[in-house]
């Protein structure tokens, strides 16, 4: 086996991870509606839900299945592994996995998960993946080193980017393919730089594939989601892919460029604490000001709003690509054509708002 891996050109063996993790996802999905139904993890209509009926969680199971088995198969056979963070990815992963299984069928409390994910973070920091530095995008030479400060910066990124994949997965598809648009900037970002790091193509490979085979059962109308059990898993690997890979292949980028690739539910999930603080609600209080149901009361279908949203994070990735290969003008002007959209939309929103109540009065 190892020989016809290292016989192999490396782009086969991406692609080769990509549709292996495609394959058994698409496979498991349908296994894995039926061991929700066994198990109870339900997720019934609440008032701010998208859906009418009962429907089917815990299909993260077909995605962590296939990202597995895939890196089991694959990676243990390439040359230049770091074993141990590899193992600490997988233990990790696979602890994430498990609370959120059990989330969606006994809805646990944030404490609880907060704690687990906690622990899961712990074991990627002291099995040698960390965050070592910050730097600023425009000026390679202004690094600022986190020394002791690492650990515990590493801790916040992968609690606070497992959280905000878990936030957006709102709608049927979104955070499926946000998960894998984002999966693919990563793969390609490793890819461009000047030494890529082939099992970070491989992981980031195979996350996209687990996530593109999952996609047909969960793109409106979906037949099942994901449930906790995946978009935590999801957002969690994503978190630490980026350490792994993207953190140590640029130099003068690093966090600036993960944050950009994976900005959609990093900002939304910003914006939904601010909202909740200056509103003196609990930041963990769920509520209907994520962007994408903004979209749907808005007018949008589940469709429009999933794929507006699926541009979003693609303009996202595609400005992280560019910082990361110096072309920081396209990148900003692309930001700051974002950034007048989104206002130039919100004061449509206020103004739609102040005609209606004119009208009621």
């Amino acid at each position: 086996m190892l020989k016809i891996i290292n016989g192999l050109n490396p782009s086969y063996i991406y692609i080769l991870a990509f549709g292996i993790a495609f394959a058994i996802s698409l496979l498991m999905t349908p296994v894995s509606k039926k061991i929700a139904f066994k198990i109870g993890a339900i997720d019934y209509p609440k008032s701010r839900g998208m859906h009418k009926k009962p429907m089917p969680l815990a299909g993260g199971i077909a995605i962590v299945s296939g990202f597995m088995l895939t890196v089991i198969f694959i990676v243990p056979f390439m040359n230049g592994v770091e074993n141990v963070q590899l193992m600490g990815l997988i233990f990790g992963g696979i602890l994430i996995t498990s609370v959120g299984l059990l989330d969606d069928v006994h809805s646990l409390s944030p404490k609880i998960k907060l704690s687990f994910q906690i622990i899961a973070a712990l074991i990627v920091v002291y099995t040698g993946t960390t965050i070592e530095y910050f730097s600023w995008p425009f000026s390679s030479a202004n690094i600022i080193e986190l020394g002791a400060m690492s650990k515990l910066v590493t801790m916040v990124w992968v609690i606070g980017v497992t959280n905000a994949v878990n936030l957006i997965d709102g709608l049927d598809g979104l955070a499926a393919g946000v998960s894998s648009i984002a999966a693919l900037c990563l793969m390609l970002l490793s890819i461009l730089t000047p030494v890529p790091i082939p099992v970070t193509i491989v992981l980031t490979a195979a996350l996209a594939g687990s996530c593109l085979g999952f996609l047909p059962y969960n793109f409106n109308p979906a037949k099942i989601f994901m449930g906790d059990t995946g978009s935590t898993f999801l957002g969690f690997t994503l978190a630490v892919i980026s350490i792994q890979g993207l953190m140590k292949s640029y130099t003068a980028v690093t966090v600036f460029v993960a944050v950009l690739v994976l900005g959609l539910p990093i900002f939304d999930t910003f914006f939904a604490i601010f909202r909740r603080v200056i509103s003196g609600r609990p930041v963990m209080e769920a509520d209907r000001g994520h962007l994408h149901h903004r979209l749907v009361d808005r007018g949008y279908s589940q469709k429009r709003a999933v794929l507006t949203l699926y541009g979003i994070s693609s303009c996202f990735g595609l400005a992280g690509i560019l910082f990361a290969l110096t072309d920081a003008l396209v990148a900003f002007i692309l930001l700051a054509t974002m950034l007048i959209v989104w206002v130039i939309d919100n004061f449509i929103i206020v103004r739609e708002k102040s005609n209606k109540q004119k009208h009621k009065l």
